[in-house]
């Protein structure tokens, strides 16, 4: 018989570093889960992406038990991570903060793919450079994506 579920909790962790502090043990810790068990089994299939923010989607069973699924990193992070920018710009429509190639959306697109809504490269490479421009980053080149 399949377990019963009481929660879905989705956070965002740095890969290899969850610990039982603020937020990851007070939102555990409310439904009950043993949090040092979590963070155990976090670290340990997350010390290859060390450092990275890593989305995970935790589901908590009636019996407290819980597993959970790991996510590809945020588009933003890697955007940020490919431009070596601090943060995106505040006013993204004046202030451009950095450049960005549509190769480099691409990779991004091709690594993001699984997460996202939609079914074509080229339809993830439009919400990546979409995000892109809304952090204040220019896209160089020629677009891939333009109907001829």
């Amino acid at each position: 018989m399949a377990k019963e579920v009481s929660a879905m909790i989705k956070l965002q962790i740095k890969g290899g570093a969850a610990n039982p502090s603020p937020p990851i043990g007070p939102a555990l810790g409310a439904k009950g889960v043993n949090i040092m068990e979590f963070c155990k089994q976090f670290n340990a299939r997350t010390q290859d992406k060390a450092g990275k923010v890593i989305p995970v989607i935790i589901t908590v069973y009636n019996d407290k038990s819980f597993e959970f699924i790991l996510k590809n990193p945020p588009v933003a992070v890697s955007l940020l991570e490919i431009t070596k920018v601090k943060a995106g710009s505040a006013e993204s429509n004046r202030k451009k903060v950095g450049t960005v190639t549509w190769d480099q959306i691409r990779t991004v697109a091709e690594g993001k793919m699984p997460d996202l809504n939609c079914f074509t490269i080229e339809s993830a490479m439009s919400m990546v450079a979409g995000t892109a421009r809304s952090m204040g980053l220019t896209v160089t080149g020629e677009s891939p994506l333009k109907k001829k």
